[in-house]
């Protein structure tokens, strides 16, 4: 391992390529400390500390976990990512309607960079939108210097706009010039920002004497054995695949016989990666706000307490929405990616098909019926994940904030962006006939 970290820095491409990465990546982290005009940066911070655990505050903090911002400090980087990936999705189910963006989807690369550019077009309005309703909801609280209502409001959608556009092409140059995914390292650089945070609110919470009323040594071995055991899981659905065996057909060109080769067609296990978590957790975030705006409205209400509080964070019931929602949009996520007609017509125009089924639609039908039976699984890994934190923290009694980072979308985003990081790095290696991370050449699991 420590050859294979040094060979990484004796290819000179490679080497820049990880430097660039870097120190765009510094660049990211310097906007966290630029805060937008007009606004009590102050209040803003302490309200930020006082509602953790207020609907708001928590559908607050949540944000941040999958967009790089930080809505609680109110910088100009305080959306983050989040309304290109707003964009991306919008885009991305029209792509299932819209008869001219499926069109696109299909024409390749070329296809694939006008999406890109329409994507960049809509997600100016979206952030202008955002940023807009995020202002609002400041001004409502009373965190706006008197006299400077629409002066501020004015600046704070143009900060904010020009700073995530500004995320967005730092994500693109990451993507040219450096090595990974730029959005992905943007959003798994703000989750691991939190960590040291986290880490040090655990540790201020570790009480070691016989009868301590704070986390003891049972609770804190539990949690170091649970994070490994879950870092390991997350690895496994994340690489897990589900081969489908194919035979090349044969054909016979002059005097010599070619095809017949073996391949197979790689079924991710967990097909929608980390968005079936995001789209549940987007969706359970405002029944517990709009439900206790309602139950402060209407006190004496039995009926609105009772929902409110069966919708709380660690209530049984809001786990089982939870994890039913994310059922629901993990199979909705395959269903808009996965296209098992379109598996069919390709492996039929190529001459390939599968043993014992015939081209066509029992070939679709087939590997549909094999891509819903494993989505069951990877769903039902992804709802453990989810609400492992909830658990932890209900029946440990340890802070939420701390707990988030044994599971949920942080853990998810940070396990699937580092391998696929590792990875490209390693491919590079590779290609420049050096060793890879492992004495194999590859990492495991990744190409079995």
């Amino acid at each position: 391992m420590i050859s294979a970290v040094a060979n990484v820095f004796k290819i000179r491409d490679l080497r820049n390529k990880i430097l660039f990465t870097v120190g765009l990546l510094m660049i990211y982290r310097v906007g966290f400390h630029i805060t937008c005009p007009g606004i009590n940066y102050m209040a803003v911070t302490a309200s930020g500390e006082s509602q953790d655990d207020s609907p708001v505050g928590k559908a607050v903090q949540y944000m941040q976990i999958f967009t790089g911002g930080r809505l609680d400090t109110c910088t100009v980087f305080g959306l983050g990512v989040m309304p290109y990936i707003t964009a991306s999705i919008i885009l991305m189910l029209l792509g299932e309607v819209v008869p001219s963006i499926r069109k696109l989807r299909q024409e390749g690369q070329v296809g694939h960079r006008k999406i890109q550019e329409y994507t960049r077009y809509l997600s100016v309005p979206v952030c202008m939108l955002q940023a807009l309703m995020y202002f609002r909801l400041l001004g409502s609280r009373g965190y706006i210097y008197p006299g400077m209502q629409i002066e501020a409001q004015v600046m704070t959608v143009i900060a904010m706009t020009a700073g995530s556009m500004f995320l967005m092409w730092l994500g693109e140059q990451i993507d040219e010039y450096g090595v990974g995914n730029g959005i992905s390292l943007i959003i798994m650089a703000g989750i691991i920002d939190r960590m040291p945070w986290a880490i040090q609110m655990l540790v201020k919470d570790v009480d070691l004497s016989v009868g301590g009323q704070g986390v003891g040594p049972g609770k804190l071995i539990f949690l170091v054995v649970a994070f490994v055991g879950v870092v390991a899981g997350t690895i496994l659905i994340t690489q897990a695949q589900r081969r489908i065996p194919i035979q090349q057909a044969k054909m016979m060109r002059g005097h010599r016989m070619y095809g017949g080769q073996r391949s197979y067609i790689p079924l991710r296990v967990n097909g929608g990666g980390v968005m079936p978590i995001v789209f549940a957790s987007s969706l359970m975030m405002f029944p517990p706000i709009i439900v206790q705006q309602l139950a402060n409205v209407f006190r004496s209400s039995t009926v609105l307490m009772s929902i409110a509080e069966a919708l709380n964070r660690q209530a049984f019931v809001y786990s089982v929405l939870y994890m039913l929602f994310i059922f629901v949009f993990a199979y909705f996520w395959v269903t808009v990616q996965f296209q098992p007609r379109e598996w069919a017509k390709n492996l039929r125009d190529s001459g390939s098909f599968i043993p014992g089924l015939r081209p066509g639609k029992r070939t679709a039908d087939y590997i549909e019926m094999v891509m819903l039976r494993i989505t069951y699984y990877g769903a039902a890994f992804l709802a453990v994940i989810a609400v492992i934190p909830t658990m932890v923290a209900g029946w440990l009694g340890i802070r939420w904030q701390v707990a988030t980072f044994l599971g949920g979308t942080g853990l998810l985003i940070v396990v699937s962006v580092s391998l696929d990081l590792v990875q490209k790095i390693e491919a590079g290696l590779l290609m420049h006939s050096y060793e890879g991370f492992s004495e194999s050449g590859r990492i495991k699991g990744a190409y079995t």
